[in-house]
């Protein structure tokens, strides 16, 4: 078992949506003398403040805090800081938490590697960048890894643990007893261990690749004035998010920023389409700035209508799923595709796709030659693992 009783000092660097949410269950985890919440941006500090005593009260009030702990005596441990150096000097744990931006992320790992101590382990959690290519402008990659979490973080149960080419095995054993502490309000904590990098990690490049279909059906949808929501709705059925209210809970910028990721990585075919590119243009960046694809009111869309479009048929979103899990098979990237699946009902809190894909891989491997067809989407071609059906023998 790893020793982790020198983690005294717990810092996350940017307080937005994830930062914010990460530093709440490091406070709510009660394992750590100090929690330094660092951003450039006052008013998002501010912010996240204010958002984290929201948080511990509503759980408090619900019992859920933990024996003897109570929001005012947790916020005590919580620092919030503008400047870098002075944030990072005394720290022993380190999550960056910033836009999925590599410059601007290899700028604050140069950062970090200068400013930290030798000691300190340094996380990116990033959703879907090589953590190899982030650790190399530390100049001490062996101390780097991938540690990315899933929003609502105080609720989700997964967090991927991702190693560089360089990781030492200490820091990446350090990274997975770190995120055991962490509680979620859905139970125990579940580590996906990944020891070989790829863009977009387990969940992000299952989900990610069926983003071209509802990058495709946006556009449409706009073309021939179909309300969002009906095909939302085609999906889902509220108040459930749907795809759509999903990617504006997320923030339309964060949505392209992975998608222009993984047009360098993997496929040009990924490239956001003209109404996300609008809307971002326009500013309109989903709930944080009150509009999106949607209007949001109180931090809720405004789902005019519960009609289906009836246009869509949720299993090509599996049968995409699927496809991109053989994918990783292929690739070495997990060993058996019960890790898949698990770690999808982890992060996702829906199941993965092997479970039913097993027994009717046949079919959805037709499904996707026909979606292919109809979207002119090359990627959606079902890959020769899943339409042999090779990944069987591949559980564990």
């Amino acid at each position: 078992m790893v020793d982790t009783s020198h983690i005294k000092t717990f810092v996350v660097i940017g307080a937005g949506t994830m930062g914010r949410e990460i530093a709440q269950v490091a406070l709510m985890s009660n394992k750590f003398d100090k929690i330094i919440l660092n951003d450039v941006n006052e008013n998002v500090l501010n912010t996240a403040i204010s958002y984290i005593v929201k948080g511990l009260e509503k759980i408090e009030s619900k019992g859920k805090l933990g024996q003897d702990l109570t929001t005012d005596l947790l916020m005590k441990k919580l620092i919030t800081s503008k400047n870098l150096i002075m944030s990072v000097k005394e720290a022993d744990f380190i999550v960056e938490a910033i836009p999925e931006v590599m410059k601007l992320k290899q700028e604050l790992f140069k950062e970090l590697g200068e400013y930290a101590p030798e000691h300190a382990i340094l996380a990116t959690n990033t959703s879907t960048m090589s953590i190899s290519d982030i650790a190399e402008a530390s100049n001490r990659p062996e101390k780097v890894i991938g540690m990315h979490f899933f929003t609502p973080i105080p609720l989700l149960r997964l967090i991927e643990l991702i190693k560089g080419e360089k990781t030492s095995q200490e820091a990446f054993d350090i990274g997975v007893a770190i995120g055991q502490k962490l509680p979620a309000l859905k139970g125990k904590r579940y580590i996906a261990k990944i020891e070989k990098e790829s863009p977009g990690f387990i969940v992000n490049r299952l989900t990610i690749a069926t983003s071209l279909l509802f990058n495709w059906i946006l556009d449409m949808a706009a073309n021939k004035g179909i309300p969002y929501e009906k095909i939302d709705n085609d999906f889902v059925s509220p108040p459930e998010l749907g795809p759509f209210a999903k990617w504006d809970f997320l923030g339309l910028d964060v949505i392209c920023d992975v998608m222009n990721y993984f047009v360098e990585k993997i496929s040009p075919e990924f490239a956001p389409g003209k109404t996300l590119t609008n809307l971002l243009k326009e500013g309109n960046l989903g709930r944080k700035t009150g509009k999106g694809i949607y209007e949001w009111v109180e931090g809720k869309p405004n789902i005019k209508t519960n009609e289906k479009a009836g246009l869509f048929n949720p299993e090509q979103y599996y049968a995409i799923q699927l496809n991109e899990g053989c994918r990783l098979l292929d690739e070495g990237i997990v060993s058996g595709y019960k890790v898949i699946d698990d770690t999808m009902l982890a992060g996702m809190d829906m199941p993965g796709p092997f479970g039913a894909g097993k027994n009717i891989y046949e079919k959805w491997s037709g499904m996707l030659e026909e979606l292919a067809e109809t979207t002119q989407i090359n990627y959606f071609k079902p890959c020769e693992m899943m339409k042999s059906g090779a990944f069987l023998k591949l559980k564990k």
